[in-house]
């Protein structure tokens, strides 16, 4: 039996705990700031990552920590306080209680990649972010390598699936947008997050970073004209570029690492995602 936290118990996080006991050969605890409805099988532990003095109340004999916290809103501050000083945290109050797990699973983005011209990305690609939002990432990033003897980092692209429409509903009701040109586009469907973060904390050797994304970089175009098609909508038109131009926007996010792993994607493309997205409305 597998005995697993998962610290940041929310979109992602509890998908994530479904997934692990629905294979029924987990022992899974969830980590939060206030308590709400857990998936039925789940050990609540209500406790604030930003403020250490409330960590203790923490299981022993762990096997892997899944840390998948989302910071609040979108400030310096907010992020340090997320990923940074909750992960140094975390670990602290771990091995003030016992031996800390040697694996570390660890959510960040493909916001610490800063290409915008089409170009493709993998895990060996530069991340010289401009904005410190994927800066305060990878320093979360290298903490993680620093704590755990097996540091596993999933980079994920856009997260969308159930309760998370805004897209749609933007297509539906005619504000959406289109720019002049190719805007590539990377996303996971939330099923695909948890099963992509369950997978990895399996693998016997698993690499210290994967692109956590779809098997198809997309241009939004495409994918607007899809979701207009099937809301019977018309879609918005691009608008025109400056001087006739039409500059490609946007970076390609390549899951060729994962998909060698032996991960097989629910949604490979974002047609099989919304399809369901859609169905569950």
């Amino acid at each position: 039996m597998t005995r697993a936290l998962i610290a940041g118990c929310g979109y992602v996080g509890t998908e994530l705990a479904c997934t692990l006991l629905a294979e029924r050969a987990h022992e899974v605890w969830g980590l939060r700031r206030s308590a709400g409805t857990m998936p039925g099988g789940v050990r609540e532990i209500v406790a604030d990552l930003s403020r250490a003095e409330t960590l203790t109340a923490l299981p022993t004999g762990l096997d892997v920590v899944f840390y998948t916290v989302g910071a609040d809103g979108h400030t310096p501050e907010q992020y340090e306080s997320a990923y940074v000083t909750g992960l140094a945290n975390l670990w602290s109050a771990l091995r003030a209680a016992g031996a800390p797990p040697r694996r570390l699973v660890v959510v960040t983005s493909t916001a610490v990649y800063a290409q915008n011209d089409g170009e493709w990305v993998d895990e060996s690609s530069p991340t010289e972010p401009r904005e410190f939002s994927g800066r305060t990432l990878l320093r979360s990033e290298a903490l993680a390598r620093t704590l755990a003897a097996e540091a596993v980092i999933v980079r994920f692209g856009g997260i969308y699936g159930p309760r998370r429409t805004r897209f749609v509903d933007t297509v539906r009701n005619g504000t959406s947008t289109l720019g002049p040109g190719p805007e590539y586009t990377n996303r996971i469907h939330r099923l695909d997050c948890a099963g992509v973060l369950a997978h990895l904390a399996k693998l016997a050797s698993p690499a210290p970073t994967y692109i956590g994304v779809d098997d198809e970089p997309a241009d939004r175009r495409a994918v607007v004209e899809w979701l207009a098609a099937r809301l019977d909508v018309t879609p918005p038109r691009p608008a025109a570029g400056i001087g006739g131009t039409s500059a490609v926007r946007g970076k390609r996010c390549s899951n060729r690492l994962l998909r060698a792993s032996g991960y097989a994607f629910r949604f490979p493309t974002f047609r099989e995602g919304y399809a369901d997205v859609l169905a569950a409305r």
